[in-house]
């Protein structure tokens, strides 16, 4: 960034606030939270779960060079405020101008599974051509995707935005907000189902980012997904020019070969007209797709499709979504697979297939540990209990589970693969850990509030120290 990201005087024009205790300041970032705060920040006071404005003290002890509220005498003797009548209306608004301001091309990213891993994955494709903006971590909500907009320096080339939701009527908001040159769909499954009653209404919500295009905008389409029909009637209503992609002949974005080994994937693709070949430096068999779709998303916006899939060998798992390392035992070594953040049905298929992949070390075998899969409504139970045939499918030696939802997926399993159940995260650490030996590949995963991030960290502890 060449220069402040706001100035007092833009932001003012941006909100139609009102400058107090200072009018000369501009900031080089915006920040919700004061624990992440960086000095020279505009720390937006929103009221969601916590008042912002509780904060404002420790915003600007922290660096704040300014903040975002909307009750002035929080400020009072603290440092310069810009007041609106609503913080996150203000955000908004200061989103939507970094939006018109910058010639950026951007990219909405939305999809029942795949949707972090996908935008990393064309955020570093995009970048190989020019500077690109993206959201950070999951910011993908009501107040995530206007912050990442009012983040984005009005010299990006690029930028990615995912979008998120888990109640009908969400994405729409969030499209319009990102105004989109190309939105990708990266898959239909039934996450959030509880609270949407069908995969026909988890389709239809997804589709809806498909309305926020601009003019002309690239609508691109999971051609194998489960009510693909409908996202390409949404695509068709909004005008949008239709890339489909998957391994059909008739896909715009096509998918000819894809190789799986311990240290990534190998793949071969027909991307509207050009031929590829490429490695991505992580292995998985969502990537499979995904990979896909991001070329193609990144050859709708005007990049190098070349530099982008070349990029692709760059890419690296990230926290929570597939980091395997080596943990030194004293029994001996294993390989642990952190696939802890989330799930669903498909995502675990996918996670499986993965895990196939790898080969154990002498002695060893391919072993997961799952927790619950939450927001799955009425059939829950057997979603959890099919979770037993990708696992035989995959070769998985011994499945430990934990969670009332998982003991669906025990009862459905042969006896010789169960490993052990347990009715939480906690309870399951010993026995998981007083069960592994050298040469093991272990898979943890599940529903962020399984908290299966605990049965991570125990079996990360394991380097050097006693068995739990």
């Amino acid at each position: 960034m060449t220069g402040p990201l706001w100035t007092a005087a833009e932001a003012v024009r941006a909100t139609g606030g009102r400058l107090v205790n200072g009018d000369r300041w501009s900031v080089q970032g915006v920040s919700i939270d004061t624990r992440s705060l960086e000095p020279g920040d505009l720390f937006v006071a929103l009221k969601d779960v916590r008042d912002g404005h509780d904060f404002l003290a420790q915003a600007f002890v922290s660096g704040a060079a300014a903040a975002l509220i909307s009750d002035e005498s929080k400020a009072e003797g603290l440092g310069p405020a810009l007041v609106v009548p609503d913080v996150l209306e203000g955000l908004r608004k200061l989103g939507a101008a970094a939006r018109e301001r910058s010639p950026a091309k951007r990219v909405g990213v939305t999809g029942s599974v795949g949707k972090t891993s996908t935008k990393e994955a064309l955020a570093l494709c995009l970048a190989a051509s020019g500077a690109t903006h993206r959201s950070v971590k999951s910011y993908n909500n009501h107040w995530g995707v206007p912050l990442t907009l009012a983040r984005m320096p009005r010299e990006s080339a690029f930028g990615v935005f995912e979008m998120g939701m888990n109640h009908r009527g969400e994405i729409l908001p969030l499209t319009q907000q990102v105004r989109p040159h190309c939105a990708l769909i990266t898959w239909i499954a039934p996450a959030h189902i509880e609270n949407l009653g069908s995969l026909e209404a988890i389709a239809d919500e997804k589709g809806d980012i498909y309305s926020g295009l601009e003019p002309g905008g690239a609508a691109l389409v999971p051609s194998e997904a489960p009510h693909a029909d409908r996202l390409l009637a949404a695509a068709e209503r909004n005008g949008a020019t239709i890339v489909r992609f998957g391994r059909d002949a008739g896909c715009e974005a096509r998918l000819l070969k894809f190789d799986m080994d311990a240290t990534g994937s190998t793949a071969e693709a027909e991307v509207l007209g050009r031929s590829l070949r490429y490695r991505i430096g992580v292995e998985g068999a969502h990537w499979a797709l995904n990979s896909v779709a991001a070329l193609a998303a990144a050859d709708c916006v005007g990049a190098d499709v070349e530099a982008a899939a070349h990029a692709l060998e760059h890419l690296r798992a990230f926290d929570g979504r597939g980091v395997a390392i080596i943990v030194a035992a004293p029994f001996g070594d294993f390989v642990l697979v952190d696939d802890s953040y989330n799930a669903n049905p498909s995502s675990m298929a996918a996670a499986f297939a993965t895990l196939a992949a790898r080969t154990p070390g002498a002695g060893g075998r391919r072993i997961v540990a799952l927790g619950d899969m939450l927001e799955l409504g009425a059939n829950e139970r057997a979603y959890h209990a099919g979770l037993a045939e990708p696992l035989a499918t995959a070769g998985i030696d011994l499945a430990f589970a934990a969670g009332p939802r998982m003991a669906a997926l025990m009862e459905a399993l042969p006896p010789e693969r169960r490993g052990g159940y347990a009715e939480n995260a906690e309870s399951l650490i010993p026995i998981i850990a007083g069960s592994l030996r050298a040469g093991d590949v272990v898979l943890v995963k599940g529903s962020n509030s399984s908290r299966m991030s605990l049965v991570v960290a125990a079996l990360k502890a394991l380097e050097g120290g006693a068995r739990c």
